[in-house]
């Protein structure tokens, strides 16, 4: 993914309660972030669709993270309909018939990401789920099954990017959640700074509240830019 713009390698992720927040984000933050991730709690807010059209008239990149999980076919008409709205990455959560007609419905510059295990989930909370197997072979496993349905990537924790890069080609898009400068006490678990990151090869990282609740969420941005641009160079 080396031709990925430095730039476009920090998604900023508007996890806020409307699009009137969203945009006022957006003004703020100006040249510093060119990608923006739109997560559920936007999407069931009013104006969600006209959102997506507002980012894409300022020339930003657009995820919409939705985890799609339905039928196949549901699934499909979803992903056609994103298409047709200029987004560029989507999120689906499924079996493989849901990742392969997910693959089959997108046109144009969208990507198909599948999610593999949520950054806010551990060991512990896997086995809680019924799943027998540890964090890194569920990853990889999701991400096989990932590009053999046609999808583009995977959304992974930065921990599982290292062994995704020994087990997967360069083509796969790998996106990671989960990413604090800084020692964080949230609800993500498994997390990693912008530098580890990148390092283990990651190519997008998706930062939300170290951003948008800082003092100054620009000179947050501005420094999170520069850290991954330091990383890229040292890589």
């Amino acid at each position: 993914m080396s031709a990925v713009p430095t730039k476009d390698r920090l998604i900023f992720a508007l996890d806020v309660p409307h699009d009137i927040a969203a945009r006022q984000l957006v003004d703020t933050l100006g040249d510093s972030i060119t990608f923006y991730k739109i997560g559920l709690e936007l999407a069931l807010a009013e104006g969600f669709l006209d959102l997506i059209d507002w980012l894409r008239e300022r020339d930003k990149k657009v995820f919409v993270d939705l985890k799609l999980f339905d039928v196949p076919a549901t699934v499909a008409r979803a992903i056609h309909r994103l298409s047709e709205r200029g987004v560029d990455f989507a999120t689906v959560h499924g079996n493989q018939s849901i990742m392969e007609a997910a693959a089959q419905a997108k046109s144009g510059n969208l990507k198909v990401l599948g999610v593999t295990a949520l950054t806010s989930l551990d060991q512990g909370d896997l086995e809680d789920l019924g799943f027998a197997c540890d964090i890194e072979a569920l990853v990889l496993s999701r991400a096989k099954r990932a590009l053999a349905a046609g999808c583009d990537g995977v959304v992974s924790s930065g921990m599982e990017v290292a062994a995704l890069r020994k087990h997967a080609p360069e083509k796969l898009i790998t996106v990671t959640p989960g990413i604090r400068p800084v020692a964080n006490n949230d609800d993500q678990k498994r997390v990693m700074t912008p530098t580890q990151a990148i390092h283990a090869g990651a190519d997008y990282l998706v930062v939300g509240r170290p951003i948008r609740d800082a003092d100054n969420p620009k000179a947050a941005a501005d420094q999170i830019q520069t850290e991954i641009a330091q990383a890229l160079n040292n890589r």
